[in-house]
């Protein structure tokens, strides 16, 4: 049972979903394989026990970390294997998709049609074509042959490879040496090329270009050799560099590790300003650390090893506070006065959108069902930094549970009701997030999210009007949720931003009148709206995409009603469905086709 479980197509989607964003020169080849793989979720939820295609899933992503993993420089020079695991990863795929029924499987239309389109793409990618890239191979090769240094050859080059920092040019070097491991020896006789190239990015990571010898010259020289700490790098009690600085409530920034042997000293004041502490609580100062590292990869220094406790250091690894830290972020957010649960809330935010280790280790914390305490605030900006830490923290999929256990969705929708125009924006988008799990969908849309997602849809900041129509659009794939929209008037509302596309809102319109199509109450109120007009005005000038979508909603019109069918020719749009017949997306193609056969079968009445 356990071995089936691991093997769920769904699981693998998930965990390549959640591999990290790809670079080098194969970037745009894992970009397309994941995307196409995160296109079949419709498919793979329905699916329990598919071992073929799991097993050819399981091949993407153990693909994908390898080349996640590997070297850079060895994927442009030696990259020819990898573009036939991929062309064959595609055909796995596209053979395991053929075996499989999925136009009888109960999805919706627009699911099925997307499925289709994907298993096209996965056809079309089981051909190797792909020509290599020629500006690289040619500097590459220029770079390996020529003993001169010209700095746009070697910028270009790392530019493409993504090998652009110390920590970069360290990753590769690991990359190499563990691939000359693994292979027993030298991996197509290129080694020596190879670490002659790394060799020569490094110097141009950590160089500038050569200038006359000058004194200024020679001056420069000797400060990049030993550079001079600026003093805001500085900690005020060691006067070392800095690798961990948090702020103090004076406002001061110390290293972690010193400040916090002051304090467990018994010490209530700030070491610079002899100002009293109104709290003990270290806040990390993300900006200055950043600049401290920016600054040390800059002049080819290794940040000092951190010094704290063995504990401390096990929770570095996992997130940017440690214990102590965690525990009094808690405190201030349970039981601490309005100001201090407003700074505290905005610190969860900001540390949930860094990474996460951070998204966890909050969770793990217990910070959840505090800040759905604070969506209750009476304090505007205390209420939006809840709200946003949700959303931050919802990107961890095994959050969301969390979330929606702690019943914050009713407190969500009651924030996109009444919150401030930023509060409502990340409402609905915290509601996109927890829609993305199919039950969420029926307790949100039972929570009465769909009006107010339709007032922020209509009366929104552009982003507001954005996040609300995607937070729309995935709940309507629930078909309750389109009953819900209808009645509450959502369709003279995107036939408007319809007929006056300067709101911008044009595309997410067709979008959303797509998905609503398919039932038939919403197809009754499009129908009422005088829809014809507009729709063909999209089919003849729209984008390739707005075309397909009005196609479909004309489609939709069409097979219902047959006066839609004579109102479509009267109004031009046989000429238009012919020429998209022929040039359109697939899904077009077959949309136009078949209205134009009702066309036929109208004249034949």
């Amino acid at each position: 049972m356990a071995a089936a479980a691991e093997a769920m197509p769904a699981r693998v989607a998930a965990e390549i979903a959640a591999l990290p964003e790809p670079r080098g020169p194969m970037r745009r080849l894992c970009g397309d394989l994941a995307r196409r793989i995160r296109l079949l979720a419709p498919l793979l939820q329905q699916l329990e026990d598919a071992l073929p295609l799991a097993d050819t899933l399981g091949a993407a992503r153990d693909l994908l970390r390898a080349v996640h993993d590997g070297s850079k420089i060895y994927q442009a020079m030696r990259g020819d294997d990898l573009l036939d695991r991929f062309a064959s990863v595609n055909r796995q795929i596209q053979l395991a998709l053929d075996a499989l029924p999925y136009n009888t499987f109960d999805m919706p239309e627009e699911a099925q049609e997307q499925v289709a389109l994907v298993h096209s793409q996965f056809k079309r990618a089981a051909t190797r074509t792909d020509p290599p890239d020629a500006q690289l191979s040619k500097d590459i090769s220029s770079a390996l042959a020529d003993r001169t240094f010209d700095p746009l050859v070697f910028t270009r080059i790392s530019e493409k490879l993504q090998l652009q920092t110390m920590a970069d040019i360290k990753k590769e070097s690991v990359a190499l040496h563990e691939m000359v491991i693994s292979s027993g020896g030298e991996p197509d006789g290129c080694v020596e090329e190879m670490s002659s190239l790394l060799k020569k990015l490094k110097d141009c990571v950590i160089t500038e270009p050569p200038v006359p010898e000058t004194l200024a010259a020679r001056s420069a020289s000797i400060k990049h050799r030993s550079p001079i700490i600026p003093d805001e790098f500085r900690c005020p009690i060691s006067l070392e560099l800095m690798q961990d600085p948090v702020i103090v409530s004076s406002g001061q920034t110390y290293e972690r590790s010193c400040i916090q042997k002051w304090l467990d000293s018994g010490h209530k004041t700030c070491p610079k300003t002899q100002q009293p502490l109104s709290h003990t609580s270290l806040t990390p100062n993300f900006v200055l650390k950043s600049l401290i590292a920016q600054w040390c990869e800059a002049n080819g220094i290794e940040l000092p090893k951190n010094k704290a406790n063995s504990r401390d250091k096990k929770a570095a690894k996992s997130s940017d506070y440690d214990h102590a830290g965690l525990v009094s972020l808690m405190t201030r957010l349970r039981g601490g006065n309005q100001d201090e649960q407003r700074a505290a809330a905005g610190e969860i935010r900001l540390l949930a959108k860094r990474n996460v280790n951070n998204r966890i280790c909050i969770a793990e914390a217990g910070a959840i069902p505090l800040l759905v305490n604070l969506l209750s605030s009476l304090d505007p900006r205390t209420q939006e930094h809840a709200v946003t830490a949700l959303l931050n923290l919802s990107i961890h999929e095994n959050n969301k549970a969390s979330i929606v256990g702690s019943n914050a969705i009713p407190k969500i929708v009651e924030v996109l009701k009444t919150g401030s125009m930023e509060a409502r924006e990340n409402a609905a988008a915290t509601l996109f997030s927890l829609s993305v799990v199919d039950e969420n969908k029926v307790t949100i849309g039972g929570a009465g999210a769909i009006p107010p997602l339709i007032n922020l849809l209509c009366d929104g900041s552009p982003r507001g009007k954005k996040d609300a129509a995607t937070a729309i659009f995935n709940l309507c794939i629930y078909q309750g949720n389109k009953i819900r929209a209808v009645k509450a008037g959502i369709v003279i509302h995107l036939m408007n931003f319809l007929v006056d596309p300067t709101g911008g809102m044009t595309d997410e319109a067709l979008t959303l009148l797509a998905i609503l199509a398919g039932n038939p109450e919403a197809r009754a109120a499009i129908a009422q709206s005088d829809p014809i007009p507009p729709l063909v005005d999209v089919i003849k000038t729209g984008s390739p995409r707005n075309r397909e979508n009005a196609a479909a909603i004309l489609w939709s019109l069409c097979c219902a009603d047959v006066e839609q069918t004579r109102a479509a020719k009267v109004a031009g749009a046989e000429d238009a469905l012919k020429e998209l017949s022929e040039s359109g997306t697939d899904r077009a193609k077959r949309k136009s086709s078949s209205i134009l056969e009702l066309m036929r079968q109208a004249e034949e009445v």
